[in-house]
């Protein structure tokens, strides 16, 4: 379930590439209606399964006030972040500078404990600015290989990352994953049309809009996440982390081989480096006697 996910995340991302690209679609209306959209087929679907259950979630104050929070900050704010940082660079780089995420998740659990990183954390940080700095400059610090905004967009699609693998245990402890994300996908979705207003911008919806926009709500967002978050729960963090790095690298392949997305040598190792970190920081640690 965590590498179908990872994958068909990764297909999603390229799915949103086509629409900037040749329906002169913006993040600013696709997230929107996309979170919308998938918040109520989701929740639907579960209300007719399992009844007045889907509700469960608001009984307990601490309950509701968690899955307000995840809807607004994790949900949403990943959702925005990481589709903007495609619009302004493409699907591959996006997914990978939003993977560094475990980075940030890692300096984050550091600073709770108070302690430095051990060796190997040490050596997955040092992978992740080295493969940043590739991503962004080429190996050139004069200069930006890709735009400021993707490189913005991008980084703060890592920092909503950290909040969204963070911020949803409690919740995940006590309720299911696609209670969880049905509700954050509609708070999100909710907030994100007040805010944006997706109606007052011009889009052209035709068939084709249509057809992508399905794929990415049914299949890049309800399967995706509800797979995801179930399998985490199944086989745990460490694992699930390992397995889904496979999306930056099924975004990659299908912005290059199915929209033409140039890609150097130089992007290549920066991938790389990016995504031996998500290995390394992912391992679990050996516990000495």
């Amino acid at each position: 379930m965590v590498f179908a996910g990872g994958s068909l995340w990764g297909f999603s991302g390229a799915c949103g590439q086509f629409l900037f690209q040749n329906k002169g679609m913006v993040s600013s209306w696709l997230v929107p209606v996309r979170l919308l959209s998938a918040g109520i087929i989701l929740l639907a679907i579960l209300g007719a399964t399992r009844g007045k259950a889907v509700f469960d979630v608001w009984k307990d104050k601490k309950d509701a006030v968690h899955i307000v929070l995840y809807g607004l900050l994790g949900m949403s704010g990943c959702q925005f972040a990481y589709f903007t940082a495609v619009q302004y660079s493409n699907a591959g780089t996006a997914t990978v500078l939003q993977y560094i995420g475990p980075a940030l998740i890692l300096l984050w659990l550091c600073l709770r404990q108070h302690r430095l990183p051990s060796a190997r954390e040490a050596v997955g940080l040092c992978l992740a600015l080295a493969g940043t700095f590739l991503i962004a400059t080429h190996g050139d610090p004069t200069s930006l290989a890709l735009s400021p905004q993707g490189l913005f967009w991008g980084l703060c699609a890592a920092v909503f990352v950290a909040v969204y693998t963070l911020q949803p245990a409690h919740l995940l402890s006590k309720h299911d994953s696609a209670t969880v994300v049905g509700w954050g996908m509609l708070i999100g979705g909710l907030m994100q049309m007040i805010v944006l207003r997706p109606w007052t911008i011009s889009v052209k919806v035709d068939g084709e809009v249509i057809w992508y926009m399905a794929l990415i709500v049914i299949v890049g967002t309800i399967l995706t996440f509800t797979m995801y978050l179930d399998g985490i729960k199944r086989i745990g963090p460490a694992r699930g982390s390992m397995i889904s790095a496979v999306e930056p690298v099924s975004a990659a392949l299908f912005a290059v081989c199915w929209l033409g997305t140039p890609i150097t040598k130089v992007d290549l190792i920066g991938f790389a480096c990016i995504l031996a970190m998500i290995l390394l920081l992912s391992k679990p640690q050996k516990v000495k006697d």
